[in-house]
């Protein structure tokens, strides 16, 4: 999906500017295509809810997993 991969790299550049609504209309997006966006990279774990600032959405840190074989 081309639109997610936009509006996810503008998340990541967007740094808690605009609110996420803002950022998806900044890419010619509507409210509802822009909600579905991030209702899929929510399931992905590529972001989380967070305040952060102006907008809700901040990206997931990756989890540090050990290594339980040694």
């Amino acid at each position: 999906m081309e639109n997610k991969d936009r509006y996810f790299k503008g998340l990541i550049e967007n740094n808690g500017q605009l609110n996420e609504i803002d950022l998806g209309t900044k890419f010619g997006l509507d409210e509802e295509e822009t909600r579905k966006i991030i209702v899929q990279l929510l399931s992905e774990h590529k972001i989380e809810y967070l305040e952060n600032r102006s907008c809700n959405y901040r990206l997931s840190k990756p989890s540090k997993r050990k290594n339980k074989s040694r």
